[in-house]
């Protein structure tokens, strides 16, 4: 069984390719150009130089959110549109979650973190033990203030992953000792996770279809919070 899985939810843009539970093949850029323009060439070529065609693929993943808006609304619907082409199942996977699925290399509590703008990031925490992960809190908005309280309750090795991991570090790791900076290169949003996550799923019997693929934003988007402002502010009869 073969996965291709998107992943779009930051800068970086990524696809990845699992088959039978093992990364065969991951695209990845960083060089800031759009999503819109980068992500499908990306899975062509992948696909392409490992001898394969859409048809090979047996389903598809995409990394659903938490991050940027327009990101996770390009990976979900490149993620739907090859679903419903192709008849497969879909699935939408926390871009959190997929961060420590791929970045998790000894045991510990694992932090995502996405700078979500506004002096909050987008995050979970995790725990990896023996090669299990098992997620401790749900995806969130916090401040930092708020995430440093959250870590300081846990015992043993910390692990920052994410982009906007560094942001932690350096406002958090004066008062935390035990916390850890991942390199760059573990702890940017790639496809694989999302692909890995995936697999999971599948195993567990889950054949979820692209008409139920939503993206999980987590906040309004800054339009619609301008939109509800205005509406608050104007008078009732002008709404």
């Amino acid at each position: 069984m073969r996965i291709l899985a998107f992943e779009t939810s930051a800068k970086a843009v990524s696809a990845a390719l699992v088959e039978d539970g093992n990364l065969i093949g991951e695209y990845y850029q960083n060089s800031g150009q759009t999503h819109s323009r980068t992500l499908m060439q990306l899975a062509e070529d992948l696909l392409r130089n490992c001898d394969l065609t859409p048809a090979d693929v047996d389903a598809v993943a995409c990394a659903a959110g938490p991050g940027s808006f327009t990101g996770v609304r390009i990976g979900a619907a490149a993620a739907k549109g090859f679903a419903w082409g192709r008849e497969v199942p879909c699935f939408g996977v926390s871009t959190l979650e997929a961060m420590v699925r791929s970045a998790a290399w000894a045991d510990g509590i694992y932090c995502a973190a996405m700078d979500a703008r506004r002096s909050q990031v987008y995050t979970a925490l995790f725990s990896v033990e023996a090669g299990t992960m098992t997620r401790l809190t749900e995806d969130a908005a916090l401040s930092l203030e708020e995430l440093g309280t959250r870590l300081q309750a846990q015992t043993g090795p910390k692990f920052l992953v994410g982009d906007g991991a560094a942001l932690c570090y350096n406002t958090l790791g004066n008062d935390m000792p035990g916390l850890r900076l991942l390199p760059e290169h573990l702890r940017q949003q790639r496809a694989a996770g999302a692909a890995l996550l995936a697999w999971d799923r599948l195993c567990a019997g889950e054949h979820p279809s692209g008409r139920d693929l939503t993206p999980n934003y987590l906040r309004l988007s800054q339009a619609e919070r301008e939109r509800q402002e205005r509406l608050h502010t104007l008078p009732e009869k002008e709404v």
